[in-house]
């Protein structure tokens, strides 16, 4: 069963579908208070449960500071607005679609142009490089697109980025910024934050202009190795989970209004 139906089971549908909008709307918020966004462009978009065809996603205007759980249109997947009230944002509508069709674990599609992994992405090389733990965990989930095509108003690419993202959670998007997916909103987000470090912590370390200390191959396949088959769910749940539990009950002290 599909991690995002394995979190929901004990919910009727329709709680699902008002959880999942509470947690899309603190994802929205979080990111705005972490520097992920920018202006009232960049998208986060997620299935609605118990569907194929459609997403959630915020009218076009609306800044992620504003955003609660009640504003979300449904978009089906041909771009007809099937719920609520507001403009569709055509690139968002291009690149989500159809990367929520063609990917049955992308559940979650976020997409932003945050400062350190969009600067790393503007390098020659946007590779991660293995120079500490957090980087090999967190290259052993990304895609490298090395292609900017110029601004995505046609679903076709979408498709493309579909295909360059294939099984991985995170894709680097040259040129451009990143892109992350997750069978739920908190895996999402977990792996949009960790990549945002991991390129805040290599770029910090290219500006000392001292040489990098690369990680032998015996240390970065036994690492790699520990990331894949020693993982501990404490509690039964995935570490993505506790991380955003933890960040939203920070946002219910700060903002509490998302959940409106």
């Amino acid at each position: 069963m599909p991690l995002e139906s394995v979190e929901t089971a004990e919910l009727s549908l329709s709680d699902a579908r008002w959880q999942a909008r509470v947690d899309l709307a603190a994802a929205h918020r979080l990111a705005n208070i972490h520097g992920f966004n920018e202006g009232i462009f960049n998208h986060f978009t997620l299935r609605v449960p118990g569907t194929d065809d459609r997403y959630y996603q915020i009218p076009f205007g609306t800044h992620w500071s504003e955003v609660t759980a009640s504003c979300f249109m449904e978009i089906a997947y041909d771009g007809t607005r099937i719920s609520g009230e507001g403009e569709v944002e055509r690139s968002a509508y291009c690149i989500h679609a159809p990367i929520h069709r063609l990917n049955p674990k992308a559940a979650a599609v976020f997409h932003t142009h945050m400062p350190f992994a969009s600067a790393l992405a503007r390098l020659e090389d946007q590779s991660i490089l293995p120079i500490g733990q957090t980087e090999l965990g967190t290259m052993l989930h990304t895609a490298y697109d090395d292609t900017y095509t110029g601004l995505a108003f046609d679903p076709a690419e979408g498709e493309r980025l579909a295909g360059v993202i294939g099984d991985k959670t995170v894709l680097m998007m040259a040129n451009h910024g990143v892109a992350t997916v997750g069978q739920t909103v908190s895996e999402a987000y977990d792996r949009l934050y960790y990549v945002e470090r991991v390129a805040q912590v290599q770029l910090y370390a290219m500006w000392t202009g001292r040489p990098l200390k690369v990680l032998p191959q015996t240390v970065i396949d036994h690492t790699i190795s520990s990331f894949k088959n020693s993982y501990v769910a404490y509690g039964g749940k995935p570490n993505h989970w506790w991380h955003f539990e933890a960040l939203k009950r920070m946002l219910d002290r700060k903002e509490p209004d998302y959940k409106d």
